[in-house]
C-alpha cells in the first residue's frame, strides 16, 4: 500500500513537472529575451499561405500581450505590407534559429509600402506598434518557440 502511494505521488509529480516544462514552450506562446529582459506573448499562428496573406487585416485592436507569429516553410527573403490593416504594428523578423535580425517599428495602417525583413527570414512576429521599442526588443534578441527546433538559439526543453 505504501509503495503504491509513493508510486502514485511520483507519477503525479512527474506529470506536474512535465506540464511545467511544456508550459514554458507552447505553440500558442512566444518568449523573447535579450539584454533588456524577457517578454512573453500569446500568439496566433499564420502557417499556411492563406493565413499569412490574411494576417492581422481588419482587426480593430490587439491586446498588449498578444501577437501573430508568421512561420515560413523555409528561410528566405520576405516582405510585408499593411493593406487593410487598421492598427499600427511592430514587425520582428527572425532567422531560422529564432534570433531577431530586424525590427520594423510602427508600420502605418493601410500603407502598401513593402517592409522587407532581410534575406534569411524564417518567422515574423507582429505586435502592437511601439511595443518593441518600449520593451527594448532589438536585433540579436532571441525567441523561444517550438518552430525553431532543437538547434534554436534558445531551444525548448
Amino acid at each position: 500500500m505504501w509503495r503504491q502511494m509513493v508510486w502514485s505521488l511520483a507519477l503525479i509529480l512527474g506529470v506536474i513537472a512535465s506540464g511545467v516544462a511544456a508550459a514554458e514552450c507552447r505553440n500558442d506562446e512566444v518568449t523573447l529575451r535579450g539584454p533588456w529582459g524577457q517578454a512573453r506573448f500569446g500568439v496566433e499562428l499564420a502557417v499556411t499561405a492563406r493565413e499569412r496573406a490574411q494576417g492581422l487585416m481588419h482587426r480593430e485592436s490587439l491586446s498588449q500581450s498578444r501577437g501573430m507569429l508568421f512561420l515560413f516553410p523555409q528561410s528566405g527573403p520576405v516582405g510585408f505590407w499593411m493593406r487593410n490593416t487598421l492598427i499600427p504594428l511592430d514587425m520582428i523578423f527572425l532567422d531560422d534559429v529564432g534570433r531577431v535580425v530586424k525590427v520594423h517599428h510602427e508600420a502605418r495602417p493601410h500603407d502598401e509600402t513593402v517592409i522587407r525583413g532581410g534575406r534569411d527570414v524564417k518567422a515574423v512576429l507582429e505586435i502592437n506598434g511601439g511595443l518593441a521599442r518600449q520593451m527594448g526588443i532589438v536585433a540579436g534578441s532571441e525567441m523561444r518557440h517550438p518552430a525553431f527546433g532543437r538547434n534554436a538559439a534558445w531551444p525548448c526543453e
